[in-house]
């Protein structure tokens, strides 16, 4: 990763790590070194909105469900079994492998995540005041300094229509992510009511 992202991650963790006394972005660029401004985005935003943007239609999700499971359980990139979205932890990306492991059913995983989809309001505009926050206390002219190709402006124009972003291609190329993202309190009630599975 070129120094001018390195020095723009940093900058958006030391923005981002008081938000609501959290260190997500820390965490993120703990775990995903290769991560971009992109993935910053794509948490907060599953961590406020869960994964409604996916559903359209049941069938298609289900169907995609089975082919990803295929995929993963092929991949060589071994993914986590969980780990916890955004700055509040409202959702938990779920991994594919715990499927393939046999903790959970793909049925279970299912219907987790189409319960977890019921954004009832997806027209507020919080999501684009919190991304803004993020971005304010850093300073737009300095980011566009700091790395004048970046989607600053793509992520921007999202925010405003509440759209959702893929993970980064270097996201995607360092770590292979399969995961279905399920509100806390299912994946804690009934997911994992014993506890959360220990990595084999």
């Amino acid at each position: 990763m070129r120094k001018t992202g390195i020095l723009l991650l940093t900058l958006l963790f030391t923005a981002c790590a008081g938000h609501n006394g959290n260190h997500a972005v820390q965490q993120l660029l703990d775990t995903y070194p290769a991560a971009t401004v992109q993935d910053v985005y794509k948490t907060f935003f599953q961590d406020h909105f869960g994964p409604g943007h996916m559903i359209t239609d049941t069938a298609w999700v289900r169907a995609y469900l089975m082919e990803e499971l295929a995929i993963a359980a092929e991949d060589s990139v071994v993914n986590p079994y969980y780990e916890s979205t955004g700055a509040e932890g409202r959702y938990m990306r779920v991994y594919l492998r715990c499927v393939n492991e046999g903790l959970l059913t793909e049925e279970q995983l299912l219907d987790a995540f189409l319960r977890s989809a019921d954004n009832p309001n997806p027209t507020d505009k919080t999501w684009e005041q919190e991304w803004s926050d993020i971005l304010s206390s850093i300073g737009k002219e300095r980011l566009r300094t700091l790395d004048p190709d970046s989607v600053m402006g793509q992520l921007a124009e999202a925010a405003k229509t509440n759209r959702a972003v893929r993970h980064s291609e270097a996201y995607r190329q360092a770590y292979h992510p399969h995961y279905r993202v399920v509100k806390k309190e299912i994946f804690e009630n009934e997911l994992f009511p014993d506890g959360v599975p220990q990595p084999r």
